[in-house]
């Protein structure tokens, strides 16, 4: 299908910087591009949804107004580096609509946003020759590689896009200072929203100043309406010529006249379709809505052998036991500290912020902070710190584990989004490092790693292990996961399920080899070793839901199998495949040996990315064919 909404209505512009306003010609071409840019962002990330693939709709359409003057001052000068750096990955649709607009991209691209392999992920990856110059998509982590740009390209002014929600980052005070003291011609554009996904930062994080906080690191900084387009176009123009690093923040309601999001946290995400609808047709577009409302996905729904049709979100349910074992604590305020990072509807958390508010905080984007306020809580035997983020922000707070456990804390991390199932939001999203935080000397450790496979198994391993002393990680994937079924076809976790920490469980026997698994690959290579076992193959499984410590006789029984294969969705540089060799050959056993796991950037896509990595039942078949 063609792009339904007529891009070629777009006009580009070219500002000079000496313009000191626009001319009413200008002023016009200017409103009637931010609308049709607007409303595009709008259609094509609703037919994203549509198809099922999530995304963001807000952001983007937020800052329309600002990129498209500054690239008409890139357009008329060639003194601004022409590179729309964005620190708020999310708002990737504007990089893909300003790609198409500056013909590096034909508009029909636009149609598979977030779709597996199109090039089109869910956060900015540079790919150049397709108009995408940086890669960002982890809040905080751009200015200062902007003031690197910047070092190097010294002549010219070098221009980032912001928000609040991203400001609220420790790496941005940092990137700030630096600016100001080597006064780089780095300007920023923040949008000042006041949304974030778990509310408005004015209400959570009280004190919390765009402009106040960059004005204490020593920059100018001004806040003023970013929907007033000619004061803007004023402001922007002044910000450009200005010397040294300059804030620009600009504020207005969260996805500015769309009803139904306007101003709220719903607006951050993907535009719901019938809200999307409703807004295109106020607009005139009927071939986008028909689009929207004529396009048909086919659903299916995948079974696998020796589990169940019935699925259940490890993620969610985290917060739904971690409900129950508060309501049988005493004095609970007391004992229990839980910290969100602005994730808690993806953590799980959002279930004890509405059951126990007495022991929930809003921590904001300050993933660093939270972990560690976290440990602090925890620093005394029966207090317990409850933190929660996605696994590829584990990344960002390792130097804060090490002191955390210094300090003998107590802190039980919940890393949802581990791994890549349905990770349309690509690479830098990918939790794979998991293992960085068992960095801790063997001498007298506490830390443990646990990935349970299913919520049964989560249910019981978090009650068991919700008052242990020390460090623990547990890990969930975005995606929801069967039970494991017994032999027999029933609930292997059950109501009598009783979770053994540090044990690895069989799940099956097998005399040909043996896989060893966890977490989201556990019901996978349990389908493989079921259609196996049909030809006459009869593989063991093994889950390992503890994933650092070492199972004295799991490891014996492993070793004297013919071969023993590792299968996980983590880096393989870096996961349990990297590690469990060694301890068979340290104990002296020498079965066949490989390992599975992610080696591959991301291409996009939901249910693709394990297939992509070569990790689908049938890969996982063909590992263990080529090792009989």
């Amino acid at each position: 299908m063609d792009f339904p909404i007529d891009l070629g209505r777009y006009t580009p512009l070219k500002f000079d910087l000496n313009q000191e306003k626009l001319t009413d010609e200008q002023l016009q071409s200017l409103k009637n591009n931010i609308t049709l840019v607007r409303d595009s962002l709008v259609f094509f990330t609703a037919f994203a949804n549509v198809k099922g693939l999530g995304g963001h709709t807000g952001g983007a359409f937020d800052i329309v107004p600002e990129l498209l003057i500054v690239d008409g001052f890139m357009k008329g000068s060639d003194t601004i580096h022409p590179v729309y750096f964005d620190e708020a990955g999310h708002r990737v649709a504007i990089q893909y609509m300003m790609a198409v607009l500056n013909g590096y991209r034909g508009a029909e691209s636009l149609l598979h946003y977030r779709e597996y392999d199109k090039g089109s992920y869910g956060h900015p990856e540079r790919d150049e020759k397709n108009g995408v110059f940086f890669s960002s998509g982890r809040l905080g982590h751009l200015w200062s590689y902007v003031n690197g740009v910047a070092e190097a390209d010294s002549e010219k002014t070098v221009v980032m896009f912001g928000s609040d929600g991203s400001q609220m980052e420790g790496d941005n005070a940092e990137a700030a200072r630096y600016a100001v003291s080597r006064n780089l011609k780095v300007k920023l554009f923040i949008d000042d929203n006041d949304v974030t996904i778990a509310g408005h930062p004015s209400e959570y994080l009280q004190g919390y100043d765009v402009v106040k906080t960059l004005e204490g690191h020593g920059l100018n900084a001004n806040a003023g309406d970013g929907e007033d387009f000619e004061a803007l176009f004023d402001r922007i123009r002044r910000a450009l010529i200005d010397d040294g690093p300059v804030a620009l923040i600009n504020k207005r309601p969260m996805a500015v006249g769309i009803p139904g999001i306007e101003g709220t946290s719903k607006g951050h995400d993907v535009i719901a379709v019938d809200l999307a609808v409703d807004y295109l047709k106020t607009r005139g577009l009927t071939d986008a809505v028909d689009a929207l409302t004529g396009y048909k996905v086919e659903k299916v729904k995948t079974e696998y052998l020796g589990s169940s049709s019935e699925t259940a979100k490890v993620r969610d349910d985290f917060g739904k036991v971690v409900c129950e074992i508060l309501d049988e604590t005493e004095d609970v305020a007391s004992k229990v500290l839980v910290i969100d990072s602005d994730l808690e509807g993806s953590c799980g958390l959002h279930h004890i912020r509405k059951n126990h508010p007495e022991v929930y905080v809003l921590g904001g984007i300050m993933e660093r902070n939270n972990y560690s306020v976290a440990a602090g809580f925890g620093s005394e035997a029966g207090r317990q710190g409850v933190f929660g983020t996605f696994a590829a922000f584990l990344e960002m707070v390792i130097s804060e584990i090490t002191m955390a456990r210094l300090n003998d804390a107590n802190v039980l991390a919940h890393f949802s989004h581990s791994g890549i199932d349905d990770m349309a939001d690509n690479t830098c999203h990918f939790g794979i490092n998991n293992f960085f935080a068992d960095n801790a000397l063997a001498e007298s450790d506490l830390t443990r790693l646990y990935f349970p496979a299913d919520a049964g198994q989560l249910r019981g391993l978090l009650k068991k292990i919700f008052n242990d002393a020390g460090l623990r990680f547990v890990f969930s994937t975005r995606s929801a996961t069967p039970f494991i079924f017994t032999e027999a076809g029933e609930r292997l976790y059950g109501d009598d399920y009783n979770f053994v920490p540090g044990k690895d469980e069989v799940i099956r026997e097998g005399s040909d080899g043996t896989i060893v698994t966890y977490g989201e690959m556990v019901y996978r290579c349990l389908d493989a070793v079921e259609q196996l076992k049909a030809e006459g193959v009869n593989v063991g499984l093994v889950n390992k839901p503890t994933l650092n410590v070492i199972d004295e006789e799991m490891v014996e029984k492993v070793g004297k199998s013919p071969f023993a294969l590792v299968v996980e969705s983590q880096n393989t540089k870096t996961g349990l495949g990297a590690r469990y060799g060694t301890w068979l050959l340290e104990r002296g056993f020498s079965p066949g040996y490989s390992l599975m796991g992610t080696s591959k950037l991301g291409h996009g896509g939901i249910a693709e990315q394990l297939p992509h990595q070569g990790l689908a039942v049938e890969d996982i078949m063909k590992k263990i064919r080529s090792m009989i």
